[in-house]
């Protein structure tokens, strides 16, 4: 075993030894395997797996993804940045993992600034705020009307505490000084069963479109930064309460020590492939729930920075913590 970890080390030295323009050169020799920190099947895993799939073709080299689900996305994500820094692993980032996701727990076993290089942001998931059609809330406006008139007994839901939906409520709620009730529940299938049952009075989710097609859900706003072309008379939650804005999201990142001229050829590559028209078409589809928003490492880097800073004062007050 010490000849075996002894040879490995030689090798990543002399790896790490070559010339910078070599690692682009050379990369990738092997199977690229992306850490995905959640279980198969989400609709990020899928729009991210239209890129990967391109990705692959342009690289002319396998991409696998590794599921590795836990500890509301953190542990896969600390896995990832203990990973050998030679961009044959990456890892599907999140603001569950990254940027606003760490600041709800005490202990967390990486930096999600210093121990990641981020190369690429692909899309944002936008939360809609949702009731039935039958609900007598037909507008925003409305519904906040509704909280303020029946302080403490208007109720809500989300996937989850520290989702970005429970976090889009709590903004909500302070920035208005509203009194509304989250109900937690075990992920968002179970809280729209409620809805629907009437035991609901409000969800906040980034999977309704099916619901809304069936004529079963009505959707009152959305967190986006602005109206989504897919609902252009939906306003967004910002207009009637400024600055409550809240999205999932989904990027690309590595290890920290990776190799820069290899982060940049992926970030290269990503950012070519999410400018295809054929590809944008395809990750619009509302199945995928994404608003595509392409960011390079830079810029990603700003972004991330920006959702700590924005959220941190939101958490503190609001005492939420994930033990």
């Amino acid at each position: 075993m010490k000849l075996q970890r002894r040879d490995a080390l030689l090798g990543m030295g002399a790896m790490m030894s070559l010339p910078i323009s070599s690692w682009a050169q050379s990369y990738p020799s092997q199977t690229i395997k992306l850490i995905m920190p959640f279980v198969p099947g989400t609709s990020s895993e899928n729009a991210l797996r239209v890129v990967l799939d391109r990705l692959s073709e342009n690289l002319k080299q396998a991409i696998v993804i590794d599921n590795r689900a836990g500890a509301g996305s953190t542990l896969g994500t600390e896995q990832a940045a203990r990973a050998q820094a030679d961009g044959h692993t990456l890892v599907a980032t999140y603001n569950s993992s990254i940027a606003p996701g760490p600041l709800l727990y005490n202990k967390l076993g990486y930096d999600p600034i210093k121990d990641f290089k981020h190369i690429a942001l692909v899309g944002v998931f936008p939360q809609y705020m949702v009731v039935r059609t039958d609900h007598p809330a037909k507008t925003v406006q409305d519904f906040l009307a509704m909280v303020r008139a029946k302080p403490g007994t208007v109720n809500y839901s989300s996937a989850g505490v520290g989702t970005s939906g429970f976090l889009a409520g709590e903004m909500l709620k302070q920035t208005l000084k509203l009194d509304m009730v989250h109900v937690a529940y075990k992920g968002p299938a179970p809280a729209m069963t409620d809805l629907l049952g009437g035991r609901l009075d409000m969800v906040m989710t980034s999977s309704a479109a099916s619901l809304v097609a069936a004529g079963k859900l009505r959707i009152l706003a959305v967190t986006s930064e602005k109206r989504m072309p897919l609902y252009p008379d939906v306003p967004a939650l910002s207009e009637v309460a400024p600055n409550v804005q809240a999205v999932s999201w989904v990027g690309v990142s590595a290890p920290a020590a990776t190799p820069a001229a290899v982060t940049q050829r992926l970030e290269r590559e990503i950012l070519s492939i999410l400018a295809e028209p054929a590809i944008r078409t395809r990750l619009a589809d509302p199945v995928f729930g994404m608003a595509l928003t392409p960011l390079g490492s830079e810029k990603f880097l700003e972004f991330i920075q920006k959702e700590l800073r924005v959220w941190a004062p939101i958490i503190k007050a609001g005492n939420i913590q994930i033990t």
